[in-house]
């Protein structure tokens, strides 16, 4: 082989190795660095400001493990993850569905669906915090219309829950349906054309055909919406009427990563803050496989 030939076959060998190298450079930095680095302050008593960080060891993990507010706060966590998680994939799938038919003016409805993701968080979150206010909040004057309760939004650990659900969903519902919608776009139409020949109705072609050739999106929204809704930060914080990072004056709402927060940056003790974003850290990974194993086994029997 000449030179020539001997550049062009490593050009072709390792150029793609050139062109995707700048992903994972940009990812080690910005991303493995931080964990890998978070797990070694994790192992100190690490106070900001001081100046010396003794070795501890585990000792922090063995704290957090006994710790009453950590558990609290991942109960918490785990509470709004359910009410938010699992309606969020079932009406955004059912979203996709109605956006894919043919409707006037499909553009503007599917444009509108994303409009919540695209609003400012902060800006949501504190609109939300006024619609669910105990004295004056919209939501109770329309539960008074129909005869009910006012209720306490804020200081009610289950209420608080559901309100902060509440905007979760309002916001990525709308998002992971536009995900849902591409996949069900790219499904070959001569399959629901051989479907309607042999007299399937629309809803056996939805669940026979739609939902198995959907298996690979839902799977990705599915651990999407796990690895957000376990790190919920700025709904609950805003919730609060001051934006504490307590969650509550009872800690009724406070999750995970608020105590992250308070622990390490008001606090200051980034040891413990650190031990506690690792423990989440294996938390959402195990989840996330569970929710994976679950919906594709879930995905194979409806292909069956």
């Amino acid at each position: 082989m000449g030179w020539r030939d001997r550049l062009t076959h490593l050009d072709v060998r390792f150029s793609p190795y050139l062109f995707i190298a700048p992903f994972f450079l940009l990812f080690a930095i910005v991303g493995l660095f931080p964990l890998l680095y978070t797990a070694y302050v994790s192992l100190f008593d690490w106070e900001l400001g001081g100046d010396e960080q003794p070795f501890v060891g585990l000792e922090n993990y063995v704290t957090l493990m006994t710790d009453s507010q950590f558990w609290n706060a991942m109960v918490n966590t785990l509470s709004i993850f359910v009410l938010s998680s699992g309606p969020q994939v079932v009406v955004a799938v059912l979203l996709a569905a109605l956006l894919n038919t043919a409707l006037r003016a499909r553009t503007a409805w599917r444009m509108g669906v994303l409009l919540p993701y695209v609003a400012s968080l902060v800006a949501l979150t504190i609109i939300f915090a006024n619609l669910f206010g105990p004295q004056y909040g919209l939501v109770n004057n329309l539960l008074e219309l129909v005869g009910l309760d006012r209720i306490d939004w804020q200081a009610e650990r289950w209420w608080s829950h559901v309100a902060i659900a509440t905007m979760v969903n309002w916001r990525w519902t709308g998002y992971n349906a536009l995900i849902v919608l591409a996949a069900m776009q790219a499904i070959p139409r001569d399959v629901y054309e051989a479907a309607v020949v042999d007299g399937a109705s629309a809803a056996r072609r939805f669940f026979s055909i739609t939902l198995p050739m959907l298996r690979p999106t839902i799977i990705f929204v599915v651990v999407t919406s796990t690895i957000g809704g376990l790190q919920i930060f700025t709904e609950p914080k805003m919730f609060a009427p001051a934006g504490s990072s307590s969650g509550g004056s009872t800690n009724q709402y406070q999750t995970v990563v608020l105590y992250m927060y308070q622990s390490g940056f008001q606090s200051f003790d980034l040891g413990y803050a650190s031990a506690m974003a690792w423990v989440l850290f294996v938390v959402i990974i195990a989840i996330a496989g569970i929710n994976f194993l679950l919906t594709r086994r879930i995905a194979s029997s409806g292909e069956d």
